[in-house]
């Protein structure tokens, strides 16, 4: 099984030896890539000094767009399971051996790391632990599918999704879109206990300010990807 970690990274000078440094010394049986959407800072420079494997987005494509090259670069490279994998050093990388059991014993397609499902480590703010249960509950409205973590992007995929992803990805926000696509053409999605730890370096993009942009965007994005499919879940 080829198995390859997804690091999207923008401005994670502070973040991004670190992570990698623990992935290319204490589990070198993952392949990664990381892509670097567009940063301004050292990023680029600390990865060039270490050889990391990286790819290197021109411009800013948010999000959802370094995540969708991600998947590309995992689709023509034959990858059978790509782990998302952020690059401020949030996600702990011992758990993506947990993370990707579900899939390698065919029990999921997808699997979302939850830090609510045992509620320990960094659990984030209230006002966006109020916001993840909002989405979480929009979703189940329009999927029928129940995640706690809705916004983690600490998340492995088979093949068929890597596909599905590679070809359509939301630019703005994608977590909870992608767990809606996904669902209408019944994946199997699992969430999976894990710790994740608070940011150590830089900044969340999203900020108090945008948090009621993002509920609303998101809400909207869901519901219109649900209605895309018509009613009920793909057969």
């Amino acid at each position: 099984m080829k198995i390859l970690l997804i690091i999207p990274a923008f401005n994670e000078a502070g973040n991004i030896e670190k992570l990698l440094e623990r992935i290319t010394h204490e589990y070198p049986q993952y392949d990664y890539i990381v892509v670097n959407d567009g940063s301004l800072d050292e990023t680029v420079d600390i990865c060039q000094a270490h050889d990391y494997h990286v790819l290197h987005l021109p411009v800013n494509l948010g999000i959802g767009g370094a995540v969708q090259t991600g998947y590309r670069y995992a689709w023509e490279h034959d990858v059978d399971i790509a782990v998302q994998l952020d690059g401020d050093g949030q996600h702990d990388v011992s758990y993506v051996e947990k993370l990707i059991a579900p899939i390698l014993s065919g029990e999921a397609d997808i699997t979302i790391g939850s830090r609510f499902m045992e509620k320990n480590g960094f659990q984030s703010s209230s006002i966006r632990r109020l916001g993840i249960k909002w989405l979480s509950g929009v979703i189940h409205f329009a999927s029928g599918v129940k995640i706690l973590d809705v916004t983690s992007g600490f998340r492995a995929v088979n093949r068929k999704y890597i596909e599905l992803y590679q070809k359509e990805y939301s630019s703005d926000y994608p977590e909870p879109e992608a767990i809606v696509a996904a669902a209408m053409q019944n994946a199997r999605i699992v969430e999976v206990p894990v710790i994740m730890q608070e940011r150590q370096s830089g900044k969340s993009s999203i900020n108090p300010g945008r948090s009621i942009y993002y509920m609303i965007k998101v809400t909207l994005a869901i519901l219109i990807c649900r209605f895309s499919f018509g009613f009920g879940r793909k057969k």
